[in-house]
């Protein structure tokens, strides 16, 4: 990778201030590392461009110590006429690496965006190839099989807020010093960076899940840099420890939407009513807590797995067919941890998630943890708790500066958003779009997964984003978009 160190000093900290031209040379692009934009699904012409530009630790300090931002650029294919500049985009997480990403998702946006815009991805400060954080030994978390997750008793819930103070301690020790600015509002200024390093006056963007948080709070800071904008599966504008209870909830209810689906489908042999699947998901998981299967599966394993499985569709009938195996045979293959427990890149996700998120909002106390929890519970006896990595904050440090979300400044942006996602729920997408003044929202009524925009193959939701992106102008109104509902079983299995 080729780096480029850009000159910071105290011009820079009043250009970010200040709206006005750009005043940063263009980066030097060069070759990408082997493992970025390389991959099966992704065309490899236009090739993969990367570079590396510095950015301040502290913006009150810009001429003081640096962090490199690793970004990458897959040019437009399209002629000079139709060209519109440049669009960054951002995976979500927090913690998602956007180096190979960007290259990954203008595979799947349609023709008029690939043809108009230089597509450029980047990896968050604290992620991936930019200064990466790591919590340690984070708690015991990326030990297997690991406890069960949901506590049940006063005797668990002290025991899950020791393991949340562990963690919480861990990140502190390990991520040092530059922890309270691994945030979202850092982020953003880093992007504000990026556009000038390009030499545009404005940021287009597009971003996913956490993505939308980052646009919002970009937007907030740089309003009048804001240039078009579209946030897909959108974060609500909560505190990130009520937006994961309010996901909590979510899950419970998408959970039950699974199993009336595969009780529908009896072909896969969990039964034929959502009250006999539920069974066989209660034993399956209840076999696990009391003898974890090779592999360091446990109930812990399992839960994170059924986390996955919510989010996308897409992936309902291969936990129906684990979970068969499971019950059948004892085969827990199937809900194997997907990283091994040294991985690297796994590690720093979930460091850079909770960071992130514990410099980003106010500190849940211990006592409203342990409220939440219960009211999970109550919800639902087996709730879903993997989402609730905000619970760490409670043990933090003090937020440096949270994060601010839109401004009457700026300008009308797109959402797009799944009426059904439990990851991102409707209602605080919802909130989030009145935060973000005049902006339109494109549902996908019927749809039930995370990630719409060039995800879902849904013509009605990219034709109109893509309009939107390549035009300038929004619809006149919300829209609503017919979603292809819940998947067909594509093979038929036999009973175990």
């Amino acid at each position: 990778m080729i780096a480029l160190r850009l000159c910071l000093a105290t011009a820079l900290a009043t250009s970010l201030l200040a709206a006005g031209p750009p005043a940063a040379a263009e980066p030097h692009f060069g070759p990408c590392p082997p493992d970025v934009g390389t991959s099966d699904d992704v065309p490899t012409a236009p090739p993969v461009e990367c570079a590396t530009i510095d950015v301040p630790l502290d913006y009150d300090d810009p001429g003081g110590r640096t962090l490199p931002v690793a970004i990458s650029r897959i040019r437009a294919t399209g002629t000079p006429r139709e060209y519109r500049g440049a669009l960054l985009v951002n995976p979500g997480g927090p913690g998602g690496s956007g180096l190979g990403y960007a290259a990954e998702k203008r595979a799947k946006l349609p023709e008029p965006v690939q043809r108009s815009f230089d597509v450029i991805g980047f990896d968050p400060r604290g992620v991936g190839r930019s200064a990466p954080v790591d919590c340690g030994p984070a708690g015991g978390l990326f030990q297997h099989p690991a406890p069960d997750p949901v506590p049940t008793d006063p005797a668990s819930e002290q025991a899950y807020l020791g393991q949340l103070r562990h963690l919480a301690g861990d990140c502190v020790r390990h991520v040092g010093d530059v922890l309270p600015h691994v945030s979202t509002a850092n982020t953003a200024r880093d992007m504000d960076v990026i556009r000038e390093a390009l030499g545009k006056r404005e940021l287009n963007f597009l971003g996913v899940s956490y993505g939308t948080y980052l646009g919002a709070a970009y937007a907030a800071q740089f309003p009048r840099r804001t240039g078009r904008m579209v946030l897909d599966s959108v974060v609500s504008p909560d505190d990130w420890h009520d937006f994961d209870v309010q996901q909590g909830f979510a899950m419970v209810e998408q959970r039950d939407v699974l199993f009336r689906w595969v009780a529908a489908h009896p072909s896969l042999g969990l039964g034929a009513t959502a009250e006999e699947v539920r069974a066989n998901y209660t034993e399956a998981r209840a076999r696990l807590s009391a003898h974890p299967a090779a592999g360091g599966v446990g109930p812990a394993e399992f839960d994170r797995f059924v986390y996955r499985t919510l989010s996308r569709t897409e992936r309902w009938e291969p936990f129906a067919h684990a979970l068969s195996a499971l019950l059948a045979s004892g085969d827990a293959s199937g809900f194997e941890p997907a990283e091994p427990e040294g991985d690297t890149e796994s590690r720093n996700y979930e460091a850079a998630l909770r960071t992130v998120k514990c410099a980003d909002s106010a500190r849940p106390r211990a006592e409203e943890v342990v409220h939440d929890v219960r009211a999970l519970r109550a919800a639902d006896p087996l709730p879903v708790l993997t989402g609730l990595e905000a619970t760490t904050c409670a043990f933090w440090p003090a937020p440096r500066e949270k994060a601010r979300l839109g401004s009457p400044a700026m300008p009308p942006v797109l959402l797009t958003q799944a009426a059904h996602d439990p990851t991102t729920p409707l209602a605080g997408a919802r909130r989030m779009q009145r935060v973000l003044p005049g902006s339109r929202m494109v549902t996908l009524d019927d749809g039930y997964s995370h990630g719409v925009f060039a995800s879902q193959r849904n013509a009605c939701v990219d034709d109109t984003a893509a309009a939107y992106l390549v035009s300038g102008r929004l619809p006149h109104e919300d829209v609503e978009c017919a979603g292809g509902g819940l998947p067909r079983v594509r093979a038929v299995t036999s009973q175990p």
